[in-house]
């Protein structure tokens, strides 16, 4: 799965592929030359790299192409129930390599580069992140795109097709600077614009009582939602799916009143204020706090979606050719959209507004089939951080949905009132309209109250939802709260990031893992293979000179590849504890200088992610990070037993070279805090030992690798929630001279002291106004990471444990999640069909397997080559 370099090699592996796979590099050096000359104009004499990757790009989506129309013919004959994503967030990282594997073309188009003097590495490095998401919420939107395609679903993803996506974060003299994020400049290659499925979508006006006093939304601005379509392919099964996003357009019309005046100029400039919806993704801080603009990218997003996703439902044949289902009585049964969090939660008085106000059903019709379609995943149990809109934000923006809202509100409480008569108090918790100072709609409770399915991400979160935050609403109705415990594609965080890992791993056991990821688990009586062990750690150690090597390129700043490499990853915010990893740094320094010749364990730790522009707590952490950093680095005691290295930047691409380097893992956040995560699982499947927390996703992945394999530190939730009410901070600061003299360094200026007073904020958080317990976990943290630290001076102690993760990494895979969330949510069924590709002459084998796929479908036709009326994604009504 590693592409061999040496040209040994590379003349073996061609012929092992055999002539086959020589006319496939052959054709694809001609594919190549054939774009650079006609899609980019350019010879070898001026083409640039950039232009070699948009070249090869191309190429690789040729191989896309049939693939991907063909999929959607097959829907469009067979017409499953649909699975509809909604998401405001995709972390997609790079397409270039995945797509590459996810076909199987990788290896062909590598020796294809290689003979044409190109190095391919090279140019995927030359490809814009999609950096469309925060972090974990739009990443695992992407990893269950990457599932539904490779188990087969009919699905489609639905989110807003940002101009800017997440800032490009650069340290300048130690603090966050945000840059935009400019990742269209070049164009994207992967995309295919849709000008002919255009929308309307409407904010502002007023509502009006029509006929039989339907009510009418009138004197609208209407903003257009134009699609791009984005392909995604599932793993060596010829099914490709759709993610399309939406990008805001002002109408064609100019304001007249600007003609008149003569002002044109004002006219155009006028028009971007439409378009200012989709500029740039809002950056998340686990913090609420409405703006205008959020709420418009919220609704464009679902009202364009719901528009498209309900034209689609029209169009498609029912019974004879010539049938088109008008009646929405079979809606839910073809139709299942899914609410990843509460930003798309407006689908809910959206799609009632649809079927009341235009298609006349009655209410209660309308409601059921709202209900039964729609399905909620919640993704946070901070309530701060649960979306509240102000009930005047609303009426201004979306009057009607508001009154929707009231009556939705209305009808609940109604119910609540049968179930529990005479309970005020419990109405008052339940209500949807927050009437406490200014009134406002609580989306979470909205998002419980419009769905048939409420989920946690983790057995821990989901058990919280129903004790905490949703306990009134689990008490109503039970039956609604699941748990899907996320996962991760073993396609990109394994196979893709490491792969001379998958390479052994595939050696052992076959490559069965890479779709069933609980296959891993063969691996387990190899734990007392010595070679097999050994071989494990070399790769480690390749991974972590390569990553060394970034260091020393990007920082300036030499690291020992046979230090522990201790890694925390993840956005910056209090919750995830990153102020705890620092006082470890700071203790281990202050041991170090106590007694230079004491026995150590060498430790480069690192720390990345971004803090949310607004978040100066979160920003001041980073400038302390730096700040210690800058100290333990260049003080000549220290050498090269302890570095500190904050990882500008920290994005998908970035994470697939981390990962693979990591040692050990830190999940730290206090427990009850974190809804799972999912840079734990990547972790874990590539071997890096965990310490962490019970919280979230650590408790099934300590369940699943054992007690053993897991550092354990810190409360439980059950013991938080005992010392949270009465939490003293300057106890645990009084009785713990490393801790009291780590928090005084930072007070007294030690990482600062050209400007004392720079961290007074973080020891004042730290003594006074911690919510997140961090002093009284530090006593044990410290005493787990000294464990730690002897543990990995035992190398073969190490590799066993190190295997022991991958083996039980199985659970971990978005395949299951999916699987379950399609089985137990969705109604549906995985496929598992791999689809002809689109050479192969017949669809034929797919008859006998598929019931309901008519004939003619097998029958050799112009669908084999894609020339079939319709796009992919698409077929008109």
């Amino acid at each position: 799965m590693s592409v061999p370099k040496s040209d040994f090699d590379r003349r073996k592996q061609i012929s092992v592929r055999g002539i086959a796979e020589v006319e496939s590099v052959t054709s694809i050096k001609k594919t190549f030359n054939q774009h650079l000359h006609f899609t980019l104009v350019k010879d070898r004499n001026v083409a640039t790299p950039r232009d070699y990757y948009f070249a090869l790009a191309h190429t690789v989506r040729d191989h896309l192409v049939g693939r991907w129309i063909r999929t959607q013919q097959y829907y469009y004959e067979l017409d499953p129930k649909r699975v509809y994503y909604l998401s405001l967030e995709y972390y997609m990282g790079r397409s270039l390599q995945n797509t590459m594997i996810n076909l199987g073309i990788q290896a062909a188009c590598d020796e294809a580069l290689y003979q044409l003097g190109l190095d391919i590495e090279e140019l995927q490095d030359l490809e814009d992140d999609a950096g469309l998401g925060n972090g974990g919420l739009g990443r695992l939107a992407a990893c269950f795109l990457d599932s539904m395609a490779t188990l087969g679903l009919a699905s489609c993803g639905y989110g807003i097709r940002y101009e800017y996506g997440i800032f490009d974060q650069k340290i300048k003299d130690g603090e966050q600077v945000e840059e935009p994020d400019d990742w269209l400049r070049f164009g994207n290659p992967w995309e295919k614009a849709r000008p002919e499925y255009m929308l309307p979508v409407n904010f502002y006006g007023r509502v009006e009582k029509g006929d039989q006093g339907r009510a009418k939304w009138v004197d609208t601005q209407v903003v257009f939602a134009m699609p791009y379509d984005n392909p995604v392919p599932g793993y060596m099964n010829n099914t490709v799916n759709t993610l399309r996003l939406w990008s805001a357009k002002s109408p064609h019309d100019f304001n007249l009143k600007f003609f008149n005046s003569g002002d044109y100029i004002q006219a155009v400039l006028d028009r971007n204020q439409a378009e200012n919806i989709s500029r740039v993704l809002y950056p998340n801080d686990n913090f609420f706090s409405g703006k205008e603009l959020r709420l418009k990218q919220e609704y464009f997003m679902v009202a364009a979606s719901l528009q498209d996703l309900i034209r689609r439902f029209k169009s498609h044949k029912f019974g004879s050719r010539d049938q088109v289902r008008t009646s929405f009585d079979t809606f839910p049964d073809k139709v299942a959209l899914q609410l990843n969090d509460t930003h798309p939660s407006l689908a809910i008085p959206e799609l009632m507004r649809v079927l009341v106000d235009i298609e006349g059903l009655p209410w209660e019709q309308a409601w059921a089939i709202t209900v039964r379609t729609c399905a909620y995943t919640n993704h946070t149990v901070l309530p701060e951080a649960l979306e509240r809109w102000h009930t005047a934000t609303l009426q201004h923006l979306l009057p009607r949905h508001l009154e929707i809202i009231f009556e939705i509100n209305y009808r609940h409480l109604q119910e609540v009132q049968k179930k529990w008569p005479g309970d005020v108090d419990r109405m008052r918790r339940m209500s949807l309209v927050e009437e406490e100072g200014e009134k406002r709609i609580n989306m979470a409770f909205l998002s419980i109250v419009g769905a048939h399915a409420v989920n946690g991400v983790a057995a821990l979160h989901s058990e919280l939802l129903k004790t905490t935050i949703f306990k009134d609403f689990y008490e109503m109705w039970p039956e609604r709260f699941q748990n899907k415990t996320n996962g991760i594609t073993p396609r990109r965080w394994l196979l893709l990031c490491n792969p001379s890992l998958a390479d052994i791993i595939t050696d052992k056991i076959g490559d069965g893992w890479v779709r069933n990821l609980w296959e891993l688990a063969k691996l387990k009586p190899l734990a007392d293979d010595q070679q097999f062990l050994r071989r494990l750690m070399q790769i480690k150690m390749e991974n972590k000179m390569k990553l060394a090597l970034y260091i020393k390129e990007k920082y300036g700043v030499t690291v020992n590849p046979a230090s522990m490499f201790d890694i925390q990853v993840k956005r910056i915010h209090e919750y995830k504890r990153q102020l705890l990893n620092c006082l470890h740094i700071i203790t281990l320094y202050n041991r170090l200088k106590r007694n230079p010749n004491a026995a150590f364990t060498p430790r480069t730790i690192m720390v990345g992610g971004k803090a949310a522009p607004g978040y100066h707590t979160a920003k001041q952490i980073i400038k302390l990070i730096n700040a210690v950093g800058r100290v333990v680095n260049n003080d000549p005691i220290i050498g090269d037993r302890l570095k500190v290295i904050f990882l500008e930047n920290y994005r998908v691409t970035l994470a697939e070279k981390i990962i693979p380097a990591a040692d050990l893992s830190e999940q730290i956040s206090l427990a009850g805090t974190e809804a799972s995560g999912t840079g734990n699982m990547k972790f874990q499947l590539n071997g890096s030992l965990t310490i962490g927390t019970l919280d979230g996703a650590n408790v099934e992945m300590r369940e699943e690798m054992g007690a053993e394999n897991f550092f354990l530190f810190g409360m439980t939730v059950e013991e938080v929630n005992k010392v949270a009410p009465t939490y003293n901070p300057y106890h645990y600061y009084e009785r713990n001279p490393e801790l009291k003299m780590a928090v005084d360094q930072i007070r007294n200026g030690f990482f600062s002291p050209s400007r004392p007073e720079t961290f007074h904020d973080i020891a004042d958080i730290l003594l006074k106004y911690d919510r997140f317990l961090v002093l009284a976990d530090y006593d044990e943290y410290i005493k787990c990471q000294d464990q730690v630290g002897k543990v990995y001076m035992d190398q073969m102690a190490w590799a066993k444990m190190s295997l022991m993760n991958i083996a039980t990494s199985g659970k971990f895979s978005t395949d299951r999640t999916i699987t379950e969330y399609a089985n137990e949510i969705w109604g549906v069924e995985p496929s598992n069909i791999r689809l002809p590709a689109p050479h192969e002459p017949l669809f034929a084998p797919l008859v006998a397997k598929t019931p309901g796929l008519k004939e003619d479908v097998a029958r050799p036709t112009a669908v084999q080559s894609g020339m079939q009326n319709g796009g992919a994604g698409d077929r008109k009504a």
